[in-house]
């Protein structure tokens, strides 16, 4: 009777502590996942309470950094625990040498793309390829479209992008071919002006002129401009059409709110002088912000 209850008891013991292993890996990974989401959201908070219009370059590493260290300790968890439930088992750790490395083989091709994916996350948080909140456009592998929009999430594995309409696009990091960092240091807003070929272009770029520096004095554009917009001149001609460009230096994301502003104030300066420029521009207050076209550099 003994030696009938003692199988019984060791298994009962056995199948207790599989379940111990199971709630304490769920649990340490839900208090993991917890810090993580305090960490960032007192890195949001800082932001938000601070008088600085965009996120620092500090902040955004920070805040990927901890998403990353959050989601591998996570990771590590659960390879953990499953390695622990496994031996409860039965099956030695040593004993799955031979197999993992026959299914690690007949996976190898397959897992190429992880681990692909894997090593260009590494290199994306550490070369402070972008962050969260920047405004990226990225070119994906067998894709004609770019994934635009701002970053909300990055891992080792993944970088999940919400796009202007609102969609959150999930792109592989080891498919990017080409990441566009719109938010990095320093952006700057470019207005193309199509003006007729008959305009006297001096009088042009006076208005023009004026309308920078219009925009720098006021006090709802100054803290979003580096510096006073600059009349570039005659950017190309066509027939019939003269294209002079305004550009100005902004606040890292901010060059699609600026550009905005600024196709709005060369409308209503021109107009005034029957100087007609064409629908794009007297529009461009409500236009999407892809048809702004930026230029960001660093510092």
């Amino acid at each position: 009777m003994t030696a009938w209850l003692n199988p019984t008891l060791d298994l009962k013991l056995n199948a207790l502590g599989i379940v111990l292993y199971i709630l304490g890996g769920m649990l340490a990974a839900r208090f993991v996942t917890w810090t993580g989401s305090r960490i960032t959201a007192r890195i949001d908070q800082n932001y938000q309470h601070s008088d600085a219009l965009v996120r620092s370059e500090a902040a955004k590493h920070r805040h990927a950094l901890a998403q990353v260290i959050t989601w591998v300790l996570v990771t590590l968890i659960y390879i953990l625990v499953t390695i622990e439930v496994l031996r409860r088992f039965g099956f030695g750790v040593g004993g799955l040498v031979a197999p993992a490395t026959v299914i690690g083989a007949a996976l190898g091709f397959g897992a190429q793309r992880v681990v692909q994916d894997i090593l260009a996350g590494f290199f994306i948080i550490t070369e402070r390829q972008y962050g969260f909140g920047d405004v990226v456009q990225i070119a994906v592998n067998g894709s004609n479209e770019d994934a635009e929009g701002t970053v909300e999430d990055v891992t080792l594995r993944v970088t999940r992008v919400r796009s202007v309409d609102g969609e959150v696009i999930t792109i592989p990091n080891g498919q990017i071919v080409k990441a566009i960092n719109l938010s990095k240091d320093w952006a700057r807003a470019v207005v193309d002006v199509p003006v007729p070929s008959t305009a006297d272009l001096t009088q042009v770029n006076a208005l023009l002129r004026a309308v920078g520096r219009d925009a720098f004095a006021d006090t709802r554009l100054r803290p979003l401009l580096l510096d006073e917009p600059t009349v570039m001149g005659v950017e190309s001609i066509e027939v019939g059409q003269v294209n002079v460009r305004l550009v100005a230096r902004t606040l890292p994301g901010k060059q699609f709110q600026v550009g905005r502003e600024l196709r709005v104030r060369v409308a209503a300066a021109l107009q005034p002088e029957g100087i007609n420029v064409a629908p794009d521009v007297s529009t461009a207050g409500v236009a999407p912000e892809s048809s702004v076209r930026d230029r960001t550099g660093d510092q």
